[in-house]
């Protein structure tokens, strides 16, 4: 995929992966892909999900806080969300444009809500779209009559972006060793 790359890590925060499967796998690949990021010259954006309603997601609550071992620095954007979607009523693709990117690096949680969406967000705002295969978590959902494993969302989400197609521009999965900045 051709063109400036940005890698975009979604809300790593405290409460959003609490219940998450293998967060410090994740946690050690997103900080791979952030040493790589920066590097390379390439932008970096943290989107910090805030839900005013929400007393652990009420901006400045201890589960609002980033993950503590993730690698952020003092230059790194931070793009507050109060949507799944992290395009939606915020600087995001303003900042991106403004940077000059063309692909952007989709990591974080929770992979079949706010990663998901952003994914197919960024392809409708003319993005390409790199989804980290293993570089993105979620929790166990409760179904009613049902229980769905975390690891079998995570390789529903990567499947259905794996086969995805979208006019004029590019998709794909990839593992955080394989991907190029």
């Amino acid at each position: 995929m051709a063109g400036q790359s940005a890698l975009i890590v979604i809300d790593m925060q405290e409460a959003i992966i609490a219940a998450c499967v293998d967060v410090p796998g994740v946690i050690e690949r997103i900080n791979g892909l952030l040493g790589h990021a920066r590097k390379s010259g390439a932008p970096i954006f943290f989107i910090q999900h805030e839900d005013p309603e929400d007393p652990e997601l009420t901006a400045g609550s201890p589960g609002w806080q980033m993950a503590p071992t993730l690698d952020r620095k003092d230059g790194d954007q931070v793009v507050a969300k109060m949507y799944r979607d992290s395009f939606a009523a915020t600087r995001l693709d303003a900042l991106l444009a403004g940077s000059g990117v063309r692909r952007v690096i989709v990591t974080g949680a929770q992979s079949q809500y706010c990663v998901q969406t952003t994914a197919l967000s960024a392809l409708h705002h003319g993005y390409d779209v790199t989804l980290v295969s293993d570089a993105h978590t979620t929790e166990p959902a409760d179904l009613p009559d049902a229980d769905l494993p975390a690891e079998t969302i995570i390789q529903f989400v990567n499947s259905c972006f794996g086969t995805l197609s979208h006019p004029d521009r590019a998709t794909e999965v990839v593992a955080a060793a394989d991907i190029a900045l």
